[in-house]
Order: structure tokens, then sequence, then C-alpha cells
């Protein structure tokens, strides 16, 4: 299928991407902006001076550090096991045709599709309930890791998933033929096929479960992860350069990822024919240099 280009943008549409754009990044600016402001309390905009105090005394937050590590770890752990039930899944209902398989994918995406508290009420319920029988499950880390992965599992999978059904469905037969083994034919054409779909399937589900505060609040007993210990230092007014100073530490992990997964999932073939385009729409004689 040709790509059709249809020239510059026009001033409006200009216009209209300029107002998404400051419509989902100024709250984030003013956070920034803020994390040097020298008052104790408030938000301002702009702020009366600049100071970096701020950042050391947030460093010194033993709790602040003892929240982020609990969630690089819930994170890292969700991550892992949604990296192995998301692939193995999404192979088994890419390659193979069974009574239920289209019901068991809406099952699969359903978690992610629900409201974050609905699904936090029903982990809940259910860990209570099991804990009549074992006796020890108690609410904590790993029921944190238990809920975060319900969501992970889904990013993995939809990823995997998508990047399969790109593969050439001839490439897995053509590796059987030459007598290749179920090992190599996994190392040497699946798994180079779908490598950057589990790598950025994994930053996406890291990057999402450092972040998420929904169904951890549901989860977490006494446990306090990050964004938790955020939503709770936003009610005392003299954490609030504090509080900036974190948010920009959770905007600067959770771009970087990101922005990987951007870079990771492009199509290399739609961005050359992009360059190509570029090129042939500039005027006779631009390549040769301006005059």
């Amino acid at each position: 299928m040709a790509l059709v280009r249809t020239g510059r943008a026009g001033l409006g549409l200009r216009i209209a991407a300029s107002a998404v754009v400051a419509f989902l990044y100024l709250p984030l600016v003013i956070i920034v902006v803020n994390t040097f402001n020298p008052q104790s309390a408030g938000l301002s905009f702009p702020p009366p001076g600049f100071t970096t105090k701020w950042f050391a005394i947030a460093f010194a937050r033993s709790d602040m550090w003892s929240a982020m590590r609990l969630s690089a770890v819930v994170a890292l752990v969700a991550t892992v096991i949604a990296l192995l039930l998301g692939s193995l899944l999404a192979s088994a209902v890419y390659r193979t045709r069974f009574f239920g398989r289209e019901a068991i994918s809406v099952l699969v995406v359903l978690p992610i599709a629900l409201p974050g508290i609905v699904t936090g009420m029903a982990l809940r319920s259910s860990i209570s309930l099991a804990q009549d029988s074992v006796s020890w499950l108690t609410f904590g880390t790993f029921t944190i890791i238990v809920g975060h992965a319900t969501f992970c599992v889904v990013i993995v999978y939809n990823n995997v998933l998508a990047r399969f059904r790109r593969m050439s469905p001839f490439l897995v037969e053509a590796s059987q033929d030459l007598g290749a083994s179920g090992w190599q034919t996994f190392r040497l054409v699946i798994l180079p096929n779908v490598r950057t779909a589990l790598l950025a399937g994994g930053i996406l589900a890291f990057a999402l479960s450092f972040d998420e505060i929904i169904v951890t609040n549901f989860t977490a007993g006494q446990q306090q992860t990050l964004p938790i210990w955020i939503f709770q230092a936003l009610f005392r007014p003299r954490n609030q350069p504090v509080v900036n100073v974190v948010a920009l530490i959770v905007i600067a992990l959770t771009f970087v990822p990101i922005l990987l997964v951007q870079v990771l999932t492009r199509d290399p073939a739609i961005a050359r024919t992009s360059l190509v385009g570029d090129r042939r729409s500039r005027p006779a004689g631009a390549e040769r240099g301006r005059t």
C-alpha cells in the first residue's frame, strides 16, 4: 500500500496541534518550574525566585527513598512476570486455533480496560477470601506485585501479539523444514523478530507499574510505594516543594522509557519512506545547497 504525502500542514492545523501539546504538557511545566521555587508552600507561575535547596532536602528523606525502592522492586518483578506470561499467551493465541480463543483474547485485555478502582476492589476481595486458607498471605509487597502484574501482562501481550501478526507465517515452517530444532527456531527465528516488542512491552510495563496508585491503594496494606508517598505528602502544604522534586524525578524516569519505546517500535520501512518523501518534496537544487 502506497503512502500518500499531503504536504506541509496548514496554519490552522499547526495551531490546533500546538494547543493540544500545551494542554497536555503545561501542567508538567508548572511542576518542573516550581521545583526551583524558593517559597516553602504553594505554587506560583512564574516563581518569585530560583533555588535548588529543595533537591538536597528531598534527597535526605529516607522515607522517600524507601518508597522509591519498593516501587522499583515491584515494577521490576511485575515486569518479569508480565514478560513471561504475556509472551507465552501471545504465542499460544497466535499460533494455535482452539475453542474460546477470541474470548480469551478479550478476557486478557479486560483488566486494563476496566476502571482501576474496580480491578483494585476485585483483587482486594479475592486476596481477603484467600487469607482464610493461606495463613502467610498478607497485604504487602507480594499482593502489590500480583495486582500490578494483572495489567502489565496485557501490555506485553498486546506488543508481542502485534509483532507476531507482522511476521511471515512461513518463517517457522521454513526453519523446521531446514531441520532446526524447536529451541533453534525460537533462538534464531522467533526471538530476533519479537525482541524489540518484548523490550518495548517490558519498558512500558515497568513505567506503568512504577507510576500506578489506584490498584496499589487496594493491595498495599501498610506498604508505601512512591505514588502513594506523593499522594499522602500532597496533603501537607509544607511538603509541596519536596513533592515537586520527587515528581520531577518520576517525570524523568517515565519520559526516558517512553522515548525508548517510541524509537524501538517505529517501523523502519515507514521511516525510510518518510525520509524519501521529505527529499522528493524539496525544490529542485535543494540537495546541492542554497544559493
